[in-house]
Protein backbone atom coordinates (compact mmCIF):
# COMPACT_ATOMS: atom_id res chain seq x y z
CA UNK A 1 0.00 0.00 0.00
CA UNK A 2 1.37 3.72 -0.99
CA UNK A 3 1.67 5.70 1.65
CA UNK A 4 2.28 9.95 2.02
CA UNK A 5 3.23 12.19 4.85
CA UNK A 6 1.80 15.50 5.47
CA UNK A 7 2.48 17.57 8.11
CA UNK A 8 1.48 21.22 9.32
CA UNK A 9 2.33 23.35 12.55
CA UNK A 10 0.35 26.34 13.12
CA UNK A 11 -0.55 28.26 16.76
CA UNK A 12 -3.71 29.05 18.01
CA UNK A 13 -4.78 31.56 19.91
CA UNK A 14 -6.06 29.35 23.05
CA UNK A 15 -4.44 27.15 25.94
CA UNK A 16 -4.03 23.30 25.16
CA UNK A 17 -6.63 22.27 27.06
CA UNK A 18 -9.18 24.00 25.49
CA UNK A 19 -7.68 23.16 22.22
CA UNK A 20 -7.25 19.33 23.15
CA UNK A 21 -11.21 19.53 24.72
CA UNK A 22 -12.78 20.60 21.46
CA UNK A 23 -10.81 18.28 19.21
CA UNK A 24 -12.08 15.49 21.75
CA UNK A 25 -15.57 15.79 20.69
CA UNK A 26 -16.58 14.17 17.33
CA UNK A 27 -18.97 17.04 16.50
CA UNK A 28 -16.53 19.59 16.38
CA UNK A 29 -14.91 18.35 13.02
CA UNK A 30 -18.15 19.54 10.81
CA UNK A 31 -16.76 22.24 9.54
CA UNK A 32 -13.24 21.63 10.93
CA UNK A 33 -12.64 20.07 8.00
CA UNK A 34 -14.53 22.07 4.90
CA UNK A 35 -15.25 18.19 3.67
CA UNK A 36 -17.07 17.67 6.60
CA UNK A 37 -21.02 18.25 6.91
CA UNK A 38 -22.24 15.93 9.68
CA UNK A 39 -21.13 13.25 12.48
CA UNK A 40 -22.95 10.45 13.33
CA UNK A 41 -23.17 7.05 14.83
CA UNK A 42 -21.04 8.68 18.01
CA UNK A 43 -19.93 5.13 20.02
CA UNK A 44 -17.60 6.21 23.21
CA UNK A 45 -15.83 3.41 24.16
CA UNK A 46 -12.86 3.24 27.15
CA UNK A 47 -10.19 4.81 25.64
CA UNK A 48 -11.29 6.33 22.53
CA UNK A 49 -14.16 7.35 20.10
CA UNK A 50 -15.65 5.72 17.52
CA UNK A 51 -17.87 7.59 15.04
CA UNK A 52 -19.00 8.39 10.99
CA UNK A 53 -18.04 11.44 9.14
CA UNK A 54 -19.79 12.54 6.05
CA UNK A 55 -17.27 13.77 3.99
CA UNK A 56 -19.31 16.18 1.20
CA UNK A 57 -17.42 16.37 -2.18
CA UNK A 58 -18.94 18.40 -5.01
CA UNK A 59 -18.06 17.22 -8.86
CA UNK A 60 -18.60 19.92 -12.19
CA UNK A 61 -19.84 22.61 -9.14
CA UNK A 62 -23.76 20.94 -9.15
CA UNK A 63 -22.98 17.03 -8.51
CA UNK A 64 -22.85 16.09 -5.02
CA UNK A 65 -21.28 12.60 -3.55
CA UNK A 66 -21.41 11.78 0.42
CA UNK A 67 -18.65 9.71 1.75
CA UNK A 68 -19.24 8.03 4.73
CA UNK A 69 -15.68 7.53 6.87
CA UNK A 70 -15.01 6.05 9.51
CA UNK A 71 -13.16 7.44 12.50
CA UNK A 72 -11.59 6.36 15.44
CA UNK A 73 -10.10 9.05 18.20
CA UNK A 74 -7.93 8.73 21.19
CA UNK A 75 -7.35 11.51 23.66
CA UNK A 76 -3.26 11.10 24.50
CA UNK A 77 -1.37 13.21 27.10
CA UNK A 78 0.24 14.94 24.01
CA UNK A 79 -2.63 15.68 22.17
CA UNK A 80 -5.56 13.87 19.76
CA UNK A 81 -4.70 10.83 17.41
CA UNK A 82 -6.41 7.84 15.67
CA UNK A 83 -7.68 6.71 11.99
CA UNK A 84 -10.00 6.84 9.30
CA UNK A 85 -11.08 4.48 7.18
CA UNK A 86 -12.69 5.81 3.76
CA UNK A 87 -14.48 3.35 1.38
CA UNK A 88 -12.40 3.05 -1.99
CA UNK A 89 -8.90 1.80 -0.26
CA UNK A 90 -7.84 4.90 1.61
CA UNK A 91 -6.72 5.02 5.68
CA UNK A 92 -5.50 8.04 6.98
CA UNK A 93 -3.69 7.91 10.23
CA UNK A 94 -3.86 11.58 12.16
CA UNK A 95 -2.23 12.82 14.71
CA UNK A 96 -2.55 16.65 16.38
CA UNK A 97 0.16 17.01 18.54
CA UNK A 98 -0.27 19.69 21.26
CA UNK A 99 2.06 22.11 23.06
CA UNK A 100 2.02 25.18 25.02
CA UNK A 101 3.60 28.10 23.47
CA UNK A 102 3.34 31.64 24.72
CA UNK A 103 -0.67 32.20 25.57
CA UNK A 104 -1.67 29.53 22.88
CA UNK A 105 -1.02 26.43 21.62
CA UNK A 106 1.44 24.92 18.93
CA UNK A 107 -0.36 22.30 16.84
CA UNK A 108 1.26 19.92 14.68
CA UNK A 109 -1.23 18.39 12.61
CA UNK A 110 0.65 15.22 10.95
CA UNK A 111 -1.71 13.13 8.41
CA UNK A 112 0.24 9.84 7.35
CA UNK A 113 -2.30 8.82 4.27
CA UNK A 114 -2.88 4.97 2.78
CA UNK A 115 -3.74 4.40 -0.45
CA UNK A 116 -3.86 1.36 -2.62
CA UNK A 117 -2.31 2.59 -5.90
CA UNK A 118 -0.24 5.81 -6.56
CA UNK A 119 -3.14 7.81 -8.82
CA UNK A 120 -5.67 7.14 -5.30
CA UNK A 121 -2.98 8.28 -3.29
CA UNK A 122 -2.01 11.22 -5.28
CA UNK A 123 -6.01 12.21 -5.54
CA UNK A 124 -6.39 11.54 -1.45
CA UNK A 125 -3.16 12.89 -0.46
CA UNK A 126 -3.79 16.36 -2.45
CA UNK A 127 -7.49 16.49 -1.09
CA UNK A 128 -6.08 15.77 2.60
CA UNK A 129 -3.63 18.44 2.04
CA UNK A 130 -6.43 21.75 1.15
CA UNK A 131 -8.40 19.70 4.43
CA UNK A 132 -4.92 19.80 6.28
CA UNK A 133 -4.06 23.79 5.36
CA UNK A 134 -7.54 24.87 5.48
CA UNK A 135 -7.99 23.30 9.23
CA UNK A 136 -4.88 25.25 10.54
CA UNK A 137 -7.33 28.79 9.81
CA UNK A 138 -10.38 27.20 10.95
CA UNK A 139 -9.11 26.16 13.94
CA UNK A 140 -7.29 29.43 14.63
CA UNK A 141 -10.92 31.30 13.99
CA UNK A 142 -12.53 28.95 16.73
CA UNK A 143 -9.98 29.36 19.48
CA UNK A 144 -11.82 33.15 20.52
CA UNK A 145 -15.01 30.66 21.76
CA UNK A 146 -12.64 28.05 23.03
Amino acid sequence: MAESLLRNVFHVPAPPSAVLAHLSEPSSYVGLSPLVVEVRDVRREPGETRFVSVERFRFLGFLKYDNLIKVTLRCTAEGVEGEVDSPGGVRLDYRFGLAADGAGTEVEDVLTVHATFGPLLRYAAGKAREVQLARAGVLAERARTL
